[in-house]
């Protein structure tokens, strides 16, 4: 597979705006799948006015432990901060590795990039499906790095195939990546250089 052209041909920010316009001043809950404290930060700044929000985090890619960890509890640190509800999920790094171990020298945007978005994907989904979510979501889509028309398609194939509504997004649409670095120095935020996988990690050396 031909790595991921970086080209999102549909507007999936205006997407979410029109959805949101349908709530005609509710707020409706969302479950929110999140990659790390950084990114979580404009995606919770734009959402919060329009949804009651707990954000999932369920990153199993993350390596080595230590990195996770200190990843999770800046999330957590942040969260409590913003007075915004939080779900924990196992590590669960071994089923990663399952999932993952024949894809190791895909280049970041191939194949295994697409296996992890699903695998966490399908989580969120699953657990915004059991606790009653209108909605789920992601904050991968604020990343320049990745390609939020493949993660989309994704999103809604999971959200249709589970149940549950997935809610269309491009944060990094309106600045949303350059307001998460500017949240990120307001609220002394630790920022990683690398997405948590050490496959990648290893083909950047």
């Amino acid at each position: 597979m031909e790595k991921i052209k970086q080209i999102d041909k549909i507007n999936y920010d205006k997407l979410m705006q029109e959805e949101i316009s349908t709530f005609n001043g509710t707020k409706k809950t969302i479950l929110l799948h999140s990659c790390c404290g950084p990114c979580s930060s404009a995606c919770i700044e734009r959402l919060k006015d329009n949804f009651d929000i707990t954000v999932i985090y369920y990153n199993p890619n993350i390596e080595p432990l230590d990195e996770y960890i200190h990843r999770k509890n800046v999330q957590i640190d942040l969260l409590n901060k913003l007075h915004i509800k939080y779900i924990d999920a196992d590590y669960d790094n071994d089923h990663f590795h399952e999932l993952t171990e024949s894809l190791r020298n895909e280049p970041e945007g191939g194949k295994r990039c697409l296996v992890c978005y699903s695998m966490r994907l399908k989580y969120t989904a699953q657990k915004a499906k059991e606790n009653n979510f209108d909605y789920f979501s992601t904050t991968l889509t604020i990343s320049p790095h990745k390609n939020s028309d493949i993660i989309n398609k994704i999103g809604k194939e999971i959200g249709d195939n589970i149940g549950v509504k997935y809610l269309y997004s491009d944060f990094k649409k309106r600045n949303g990546y350059l307001r998460s670095i500017e949240l990120s120095k307001e609220y002394n935020l630790y920022r990683q250089n690398y997405c948590g996988c050490l496959y990648n990690k290893e083909i950047k050396k």
